[in-house]
């Protein structure tokens, strides 16, 4: 048998978990080789392995999270009003099979993009695709979408992730175009992707803070329903870490 033309052969077809199960039984003696029903198994297994990892690589590359985070990271504690049992009601992410929401409020300081990253990095890890952005950020893609003539196509863009995060939402001051741009995104998501929300700014005060209260009222209903919430209390982390 040319072992060779079989390794080449599994690169040209891109099987590269199966490549290196079947690289390391060649350096195997002969008589500590598997038979084939147990080659099978373990070539499938690698190869299913190597292409969830690769998968997971892809979509932690283009969610551009802020924070490398884990959830196991997060800091659940009483004074920081976070329970172990809050974090693993969602550690399995079916609230966004389940097209649910996240609503992280709390003081500067207090973890919330970091709790909001650690959750965008879990989706990932189970095959959701997920886009950050920082509500600055966003805004401003907003702005320059509008003027090149692209607003549709980055809707259509952020329609198809699985998971949305908007992070310090309500620092930046909305006009016309942000509210209905914010508006129609969630429209679209409504019962069929999920959203994570970080902000200041306590939930009641958003409607405040969109400032038009027939498009505040339309905003808040597509948020609140079925949303997870999370008030993070307590001393400021940046701080706590400094210490």
């Amino acid at each position: 048998m040319n072992t060779q033309n079989t390794i080449y052969e599994l690169e040209r077809l891109k099987l590269s978990g199966m490549k290196q199960v079947y690289n390391g039984v060649l350096s195997l003696p002969v008589h500590q080789q598997p038979g084939i029903h147990q080659l099978m198994a373990n070539l499938t297994e690698a190869e299913l392995q190597a292409r969830l990892h690769n998968r997971t690589q892809m979509y932690l590359k283009t969610s551009k999270l802020r924070y490398d985070a884990l959830l196991e990271q997060v800091h659940c504690t009483a004074d920081r009003n976070l329970t172990l049992e809050s974090i693993q009601a969602i550690a399995d992410c079916g609230f966004v099979k389940r097209a649910e929401n996240i609503l992280i409020t709390g003081a500067a300081g207090c973890g919330k993009s970091f709790l909001a990253c650690a959750i965008g990095r879990q989706a990932c890890a189970f095959g959701y695709r997920t886009l950050y952005f920082s509500m600055s950020k966003f805004l401003e893609k907003i702005t320059v979408a509008k003027l090149e003539g692209t607003l549709l196509k980055l809707l259509s863009h952020i329609e198809k992730t699985h998971l949305l995060i908007l992070d310090d939402f309500g620092l930046q001051p909305l006009d016309q175009t942000a509210r209905l741009t914010i508006l129609q995104i969630l429209e679209d998501r409504y019962g069929r992707k999920s959203t994570i929300i970080t902000s200041q700014l306590p939930v009641a005060s958003w409607y405040e803070y969109i400032n038009e209260s027939t498009i505040a009222d339309a905003i808040m209903d597509r948020l609140s329903a079925s949303a997870h919430r999370y008030e993070l209390k307590g001393e400021s982390m940046r701080k706590r870490n400094i210490k």
